[in-house]
């Protein structure tokens, strides 16, 4: 076995999320959006991949974790990619229509909004994010 060499990149951290939505009699389409306390920002439900885990069962299992929502994913949204402490993060995507659940604030995700695609394009906190909205906006209509 040889040793890894110190000036190769690093393999990318996967994880996977959905961009969450759900259509309101009262507002239309909307986005889910949790807050993550441990970073202070808010985002999509998203996670890291387990080991033999596929990208869209992970994204799935994400969603129900952090937002207690089941959901049903259809469309691939963009990869997302950027620099997570120095390490280099992809993040697969879907939109998915939630089919059902209750949120429940845990240590992980302490608030959970569900906001119109404007409102939640201006509270999402890494720039990375909002043209995932776009994405959302292009195969489901508003």
């Amino acid at each position: 076995m040889t040793p890894a060499d110190p000036k190769a990149p690093a393999a990318p951290v996967l994880a996977a999320g959905c961009v969450l939505w759900r259509r309101s009699p009262l507002t239309g389409l909307e986005i889910c959006l949790i807050h993550r306390p441990k970073y202070d920002d808010w985002s999509f439900p998203k996670g890291k991949l387990k080991r033999g885990e596929d990208a869209l069962s992970a994204a799935v299992r994400e969603v129900l974790e952090e937002t207690g929502h089941h959901c049903a994913p259809d469309t691939r949204l963009p990869t997302v990619r950027y620099s997570a402490n120095g390490r280099p993060k992809e993040v697969s995507y879907w939109e998915a229509e939630a089919t059902g659940g209750a949120f429940t604030p845990n240590a992980e995700v302490d608030r959970l909004l569900w906001l119109p695609p404007s409102q939640a394009r201006a509270r999402l906190t890494h720039p990375q994010d909002p043209p995932l909205i776009d994405g959302l906006l292009a195969v489901v209509a508003a």
